[in-house]
């Protein structure tokens, strides 16, 4: 399987050209959102809320074509709310992608 963030880090050196500063603000910016509809799915106890983090999650994930993060979304989507499986693979993914300087 291909680094996660290859994808992701493939479409932010095109957006940003040979602006290093700005790639790694975009990139980290790419990884709270992630971060952040992760643990959004990690509260949520009723299936709208859990519906609708992974929705945006998959979207976030789609405008970088980040196949895998996708893939955990669409998990999600086809889980019950709090699913611990899937929120721990969503967990080691985005870990994956975090920028490392």
């Amino acid at each position: 399987m291909a680094y996660l963030g290859d994808a992701i880090d493939a479409h932010l050196a095109v957006a940003t050209g040979d602006d290093a500063a700005l790639f790694r603000e975009l990139r980290a910016a790419f990884v709270e959102s992630a971060r952040r509809q992760a643990d959004l799915l990690g509260r949520a106890r009723c299936d709208g809320n859990w519906t609708m983090a992974a929705q945006r999650l998959k979207s976030l994930a789609a405008t970088f074509h980040a196949a895998e993060l996708i893939a955990l979304a669409d998990e999600a989507l086809s889980g019950a709310p709090g699913e611990p499986g899937v929120l721990r693979r969503l967990g080691e993914a985005i870990d994956s992608i975090e920028p490392t300087g």
